[in-house]
């Protein structure tokens, strides 16, 4: 069995007047199975606008926390409230669309549509969520607010209509961030996403993740194994710091 227990430190928001974005309040989940994975959050916020280093070893929970915030997987107990919804409590299609309308999300593996252009990659939220669609377009079109974004990571306009199969990783990777970003999302989910970058490539990303994170007054949770990137959050936490798990011993 490995544990390890949450902190006081993981409940803290960036100053005590800031208004709550995210809240899990006594949060248990168990992975099936006679030697699934548990994971319980007694108590974690996250202020509006802030943004969150998250650390943990490979197999620490990283995901599963992740994939609770985001309503991918419902827990056992407990609230998960994000700007004063409890997703813990909405049936799955709700659930489903909550978190197209409010949630940017940047996959490790991209998940990018593979023979679509850079445009219809970044669009592609738009077309399941009215509410995102009506924020990318109160001052334009949703080309032209797609377009900017693409420019601001540095996507040349000439590749814009190319498909993505045919950009390297890096410019995928661009790609994923212009299509979280779009139409202003309440909280960005970012897993590792500096892995495919050089050092200058990183450190001009991160500048420009923040600059459109708050531009959008998003919260942002990032979940990276590089230390060097820390320094431009709020908070920096381990995982342990927020979560207590048990792995059974494999027998």
């Amino acid at each position: 069995m490995t544990t390890s227990t949450g902190s006081s430190n993981g409940a803290a928001s960036k100053t005590a007047g800031d208004p709550v974005l995210l809240s899990l309040k006594d949060v248990s989940f168990h992975w099936p199975g006679r030697n699934g994975f548990s994971l319980g959050v007694k108590s974690f916020t996250l202020a509006v606008g802030e943004k969150l280093f998250l650390k943990g070893a490979s197999g620490s929970g990283k995901s599963t926390l992740l994939s609770l915030i985001c309503g991918i997987v419902s827990p056992s107990s407990g609230s998960i409230c994000i700007a004063g919804v409890d997703i813990a409590r909405l049936r799955a299609s709700q659930v489903d669309r909550f978190r197209v309308d409010n949630f940017g999300i940047i996959f490790q593996q991209f998940n990018l549509l593979p023979y679509g252009s850079m445009l219809e990659n970044v669009l592609l939220p738009l077309q399941f969520s009215r509410e995102r669609r009506m924020r990318a377009t109160a001052a334009g079109t949703a080309n032209a607010e797609a377009t900017r974004l693409l420019l601001r990571l540095g996507l040349p306009q000439d590749l814009h209509t190319q498909a993505v199969t045919r950009l390297s990783i890096g410019q995928q990777q661009r790609v994923a961030v212009a299509r979280a970003m779009i139409g202003n999302p309440r909280l960005v989910i970012a897993d590792e996403p500096t892995s495919a970058l050089d050092s200058e490539n990183r450190d001009e990303f991160m500048k420009l993740l923040f600059e459109e994170v708050s531009r959008a007054q998003a919260g942002l949770i990032m979940v990276s194994h590089d230390d060097n990137l820390a320094a431009g959050f709020d908070r920096k936490l381990e995982i342990s710091e927020i979560t207590i798990t048990d792995r059974p011993a494999t027998v």
